[in-house]
């Protein structure tokens, strides 16, 4: 009896403690974590972030949008403003949009304004001596004067070459490579080309092109000046208040800033092209392009003296003006002019705006050229 008396103490001195570690563990565990919280379902974490989401674009449509406008023309540009198109009415309408500004000005954030780094797609010699000018004051009378002849800018020579400056968004870019080298190959013409993809006359808070313009103009000191510029402008203009494109303020506000960067090209005498868009392959940026010549043009019969336009809509289209992406060229050769996404040119259609402007030059302009 003994025996066994021990044994089953023993046998509770094994279990008993062990069970006892067991059980003391656990309630202190219950003591220090109390797992009274309450745990919300998918679904309504999933209807709370959906409706987050959608307070924070509302909010900040009318910022997105003008992002996308300003993005390189193609499917995600469009698909963009597609979805963005009626968040970015509705915030203008409930005037949210206004919460947005007034709270970065209050905070003086301007970190997320559209433009801040923009990367600015320079090509060619900005860098030359500025070329400085003295006003002088007439000499007394009797003083013996000396006539001097300025030099005929229509007859260039290698010694006194013509300088060219040409100024676009990506289209002028695809105009102005082609026409930079032809220029060149004269062997009397320093060409200068300033290309800057995504920007236009409508978003001088993305990219200032007057400023620049004039920074260009006292760089090279040009005498002639090449613009095609437009691409990208159909678009809102930011306010506050936002004007936008529909709006009947708009082409006359366009009209102002067209008018103002042609007189900035001619404030030093220099003779001004300017070269329209051409058709596009979507109808609707077709029209657009079409309003924005509208303009260009009026503007450029506007100015003392006119500025030379050149029309796109028939070198790059069909001879109704329409789109197309092949042309037949005068040696009777069928030639692709356009790039797949039915808005830039290829280089063979930069070549034929190239051959435009030089002949716009040498013709109506009486500049010899080589």
């Amino acid at each position: 009896m003994p025996t066994d008396h021990h044994a089953g103490d023993h046998s509770a001195t094994d279990t008993g403690p062990a069970h006892a570690h067991t059980s003391t563990g656990a309630d202190a565990n219950a003591d220090e974590v109390p797992d009274d919280r309450v745990r919300a379902g998918w679904k309504r974490v999933l209807f709370v972030g959906v409706a987050a989401f959608l307070v924070w674009l509302l909010l900040f449509a009318p910022t997105l949008q003008h992002n996308a406008q300003v993005s390189p023309i193609g499917t995600r540009r469009t698909v963009a403003l597609d979805i963005l198109g009626p968040f970015a009415a509705t915030s203008r309408a409930l005037q949210l949009s206004r919460i947005v500004s007034e709270t970065d000005s209050l905070t003086g954030r301007t970190g997320n304004r559209p433009g801040n780094g923009v990367t600015a797609v320079v090509i060619g010699p900005l860098h030359r001596p500025r070329h400085h000018h003295h006003h002088l004051t007439p000499p007394p009378p009797g003083t013996p004067t000396t006539t001097t002849t300025a030099p005929d800018i229509t007859h260039p020579t290698a010694a006194n070459k013509l300088r060219v400056l040409i100024v676009g968004d990506s289209l002028g870019i695809d105009m102005g490579g082609p026409l930079q080298n032809d220029l060149a190959n004269t062997g009397v013409v320093s060409a200068t080309l300033d290309g800057r993809e995504s920007t236009g006359l409508t978003r001088p808070d993305y990219f200032n092109w007057p400023a620049q313009l004039q920074s260009d103009m006292n760089a090279v000191a040009p005498q002639v000046v090449v613009i095609m510029i437009g691409a990208n402008d159909p678009q809102d203009f930011p306010g506050p208040p936002d004007v936008p494109y529909s709006s009947p303020r708009w082409n006359p506000m366009y009209a102002a800033r067209v008018d103002a960067f042609m007189r900035i090209a001619e404030s030093s005498g220099a003779i001004v092209l300017w070269v329209g868009m051409p058709p596009m392959q979507d109808p609707s940026r077709s029209a657009e392009m079409a309003n924005i010549d509208g303009i260009d043009q009026l503007e450029a019969t506007h100015q003392i003296p006119p500025v030379d336009f050149i029309s796109c809509s028939t070198l790059l289209g069909t001879a109704q003006g329409g789109y197309t992406p092949f042309i037949t060229n005068g040696a009777g050769q069928v030639v692709n002019v356009r790039t797949p996404d039915g808005t830039h040119l290829t280089p063979a259609g930069g070549e034929v705006l190239s051959q435009a402007v030089l002949n716009a030059l040498r013709g109506s302009l009486h500049f010899v050229l080589p």
